[in-house]
This record gives structure tokens, sequence and C-alpha cells, in this order.
């Protein structure tokens, strides 16, 4: 349980290939070490103490378009956010602007690619796979913490 809701992950041998709000149909409860260090650092990440995590990935499913734009997801920085357009000119492609919302929506692995941080144009916040209440919750989650994190880092030239 997740402070936003039950989150289910999964795992093969190679990586983290499931991290979202239902599970894989045909899963199998167990632990390994993947997901044990999945479930540390996404502990961390709500305690505020993460911000990027170090787990492999492994696709499962996904077209090579798709893929992209998932990995294209871990260089948004922690606290802010982007648009799906400047995701589409990221990944090469700016014209895909759609096909980057439609790809950002089968996301298989939430959170840890933070296709949260993904806004429209204007910065209204467009559709999220685990709807829009756990989208602003995490927004706000990082918000919070990079506010804070920043306020503490100019405060360390005073005396």
């Amino acid at each position: 349980m997740s402070p936003c809701g039950l989150l289910y992950l999964g795992a093969t041998d190679e990586g983290l290939c499931h991290l979202g709000w239902s599970p894989i149909s045909g899963s199998t409860e167990g632990k390994t070490p993947i997901l044990d260090k999945a479930c540390l650092q996404l502990s961390e990440y709500f305690e505020g103490r993460r911000q990027q995590f170090d787990i492999p990935i492994h696709f499962l499913h996904g077209t090579d378009f798709q893929k992209r734009c998932w990995l294209a997801l871990a260089s948004i920085p922690y606290g802010t956010t982007i648009s799906y357009g400047q995701e589409a000119q990221w990944i090469g492609n700016p014209k895909a602007v759609r096909a980057v919302g439609q790809a950002n929506h089968v996301n298989p692995i939430s959170i840890i690619l933070p296709c949260h941080r993904v806004i429209g144009s204007n910065g209204s916040l467009i559709g999220y796979g685990g709807g829009l209440d756990k989208k602003i919750f995490l927004l706000e989650l990082e918000r919070k913490i990079f506010l804070s994190m920043n306020y503490h880092k100019s405060d360390a030239n005073f005396p």
C-alpha cells in the first residue's frame, strides 16, 4: 500500500516490468531482489528521500516508439513538468504529440517512469492511467518536497 493507493509490481529476472494500480493478469506472487529494491526505493520516494530511481527496467511489450516515450520520461527532472509537445520533441518526433500521450497512457511502469510529470501545453492535467487524483497527488508530493529542498539549500548560505 502506498500513500496514493494500492500499487502492483511485477518483475522478470531482467528488471521491473510493471508498476501500476491494477495487477497483471496471470502473474504470481513472490519476492525477488528487483521487487525488494523497487519497494524500498518507492518507500524512499514517498517519504521524500529519493528523487531518482536506479532499478533495471524490462519492457514485456510496446512498440519501439512507445519504449522511446517511456524511457524519455526518466529524463524529466524531479519536481518539474513538461508538456506532451516537449516530450515529442525530446524523442525526435515533434508532430507526434497525441501519440506520445497515448504511449504515456499505457506506460507499464508508473512513478519510476514518471508520466505524471507530463501535462498539457496550457498547463492542464490531461489524463493519467492511474486516474487524475493520483497524478495530482504525485505532482503535489514532488512539488512540496522540491520546494522544501530548494528552501533548505538556499538557507545554507546564511550564517
